[in-house]
């Protein structure tokens, strides 16, 4: 990884607590595969292809299918997500988005008619540690080396 800063050693501590978030995401009751399939759906919104690379080797460990990678950006026009998939990845677009699609009380209904409060928490914060390393990646320029 190359990258403007080494941000890691210049501010050691910010990265721990973003870590220590990490893992916490981790060990929610959210299907390891959808938070996967979140976070490269969050990645590609924000079009961080650094995220982009680390998510879709990280689904495919988590056996995500080519179709579910390959449609993951028309999520919204397939049959291959359930219901509760395809609200989770709603609420991951409207929240990354949040200055334009924000999140409404009718969106928030249907994600509850899948997720309970905890889980509902969960999913806002797994999408918003995404968008936090999307949004650190991007600005200090990490790029893809194979």
């Amino acid at each position: 990884m190359d990258n403007r800063i080494n941000y890691f050693k210049v501010a050691p501590k910010a990265l721990e607590n973003m870590l220590e978030m990490e893992k916490y995401t981790k060990k929610t009751g959210i299907d390891k595969l959808l938070i996967e399939l979140i976070k490269l759906w969050v990645s590609q919104i924000n079009g961080c292809s650094y995220c982009i690379n680390m998510h879709t080797k990280a689904a495919r460990k988590r056996k995500a299918t080519d179709e579910q990678i390959a449609q993951l950006q028309t999520w919204g026009e397939t049959d291959i997500f359930s219901p509760q998939e395809k609200v989770a990845l709603e609420l991951a677009e409207h929240v990354t988005l949040i200055s334009e699609k924000r999140v409404d009380d009718e969106l928030y209904q249907r994600v509850r008619e899948h997720y309970d409060e905890k889980e509902y928490v969960d999913l806002i914060v797994i999408i918003n540690q995404i968008n936090m390393w999307n949004r650190l990646a991007i600005s200090m320029g990490n790029t893809v080396k194979d």
